[in-house]
């Protein structure tokens, strides 16, 4: 389950991003951060699924 969480945010994440190039390609300040907070979400469920794997071969 936490891979397919990984997997949902990923694409989430590539739909922002071609929204916002669909928008526009000029540089703006907004743009950048809408696809740094995508890139964010996608780190956090890689890190979430991290944890869930080693509590689970740990644990």
């Amino acid at each position: 389950m936490s891979l397919t969480l990984v997997l949902i945010v990923e694409l989430i994440n590539s739909a922002i991003e071609s929204t916002v190039d669909r928008i526009s390609f000029d540089h703006h300040p907004l743009s950048g951060r809408a696809k740094d907070i995508g890139s964010a979400a996608v780190l956090l469920s890689i890190a979430l699924t991290i944890g869930v794997w080693l509590f689970v071969l740990v644990g």
